[in-house]
């Protein structure tokens, strides 16, 4: 055997140019893109809806000389209340670890990224409880959730009809046009080869169907594509990754930013009157655990994701199979 052997000249040492972590794209994520942020001081409060009934209605009359004018009124509710649960988690960087380290691994960095992107899958994941589910949504053409006749991935369905259908109830029900549409990956993946969408861009510059053409198609301001994934298995279980937003579509009126006297499906409040929290109402800490031995990196998270008209929105629930 020829000597000095491989080993005898190079000792492996880690890569500094490169490491494998499997951290999901922050574009992924869609809770922060739908609807307004309302930045608030309290963790809770409430807010006031306005009737909607006596806005659509005219009471006007004809008055004759010497005669009062008709009149009429409208209630306001004020009632209806938020609350911006505080959302935590943390990563320990014990001591001992920390002396043993190589250089390319950096446990501070490492540690808030895990911390920051813990806490926005839960974000994500709360959006899509609260807004991207069946039983929330009354605006549809059916007044309930919808389910095509004929699944998009199925010869002869018609997405664009059936999104326009939807789109149009929303503007019947509440006098304003939805202008969101929200989709889960594996619904845009069907739609990017669908020939309803492909006829109607063949002519365009480029004959590829984009989030920005099935807007204009559409009619509305913005598409957006929730394409983040989740690890369903508890820790230690086998890992079972699946798309959080399933096969499903949100057309929904979402308010261009908050604003009195003007609806909107849903707001997200953010607590940033707690202290410390940034304009999303969260915060990242590095303080000391003596009696662990351990540098802690915790991240919080206030905020609350209310429906607050669900007549602005309709559900699209399975649309492919």
């Amino acid at each position: 055997m020829p000597q000095p052997t491989a080993s005898d000249v190079h000792v492996n040492q880690p890569l500094t140019s490169i490491s494998i972590a499997f951290i999901q794209d922050q574009k992924e994520f869609i809770a922060d893109q739908v609807f307004p942020q309302v930045p608030v001081q309290k963790q809770s409060d409430r807010y006031y809806v306005y009737d909607k009934d006596a806005w659509f209605r005219s009471d006007a009359q004809i008055r004759a000389p010497a005669t009062e004018s008709a009149g009429s009124g409208f209630t306001v509710d004020n009632t209806p209340t938020y609350y911006a649960a505080v959302r935590a988690f943390h990563k320990d960087v014990d001591d001992q670890i920390r002396a043993n380290a190589d250089p390319v691994i950096n446990l501070d960095r490492d540690a808030t990224e895990f911390v920051t992107r813990d806490l926005m899958l839960r974000k994500e994941l709360d959006w899509a409880s609260h807004y991207f589910t069946t039983g929330v949504w009354t605006g549809s053409s059916t007044g309930t959730d919808v389910t095509p006749s004929t699944l998009w991935d199925a010869s002869g369905s018609t997405p664009i009809e059936d999104m326009r259908a939807e789109l149009i109830a929303t503007k019947r029900n509440t006098g304003f046009r939805a202008n969101v549409v929200a989709m889960g990956e594996e619904v845009w993946n069907v739609l990017v080869d669908h020939i309803d969408f492909l006829d109607r861009i063949k002519y365009t510059q480029r004959a590829i169907v984009t989030v920005d053409l099935l807007a204009a198609v559409l009619g509305v301001d913005k598409v957006v594509i929730g394409g983040a994934v989740q690890n369903t298995a508890n820790e230690g279980a086998t890992l079972n990754l699946q798309f959080i937003f399933g096969k499903n579509v949100l057309v929904v009126y979402a308010a261009p930013r908050p604003s009195l006297m003007w609806p909107s499906g849903g707001y997200t409040f953010a607590w940033t009157g707690m202290f410390g929290a940034n304009a999303a109402g969260s915060r990242i800490m590095r303080f000391r655990m003596e009696h662990l031995k351990s540098d802690r990196i915790e991240g919080e998270s206030a905020y609350d994701h209310k429906v607050v008209a669900a007549e602005c929105g309709a559900f699209l629930t399975g649309v492919v199979s």
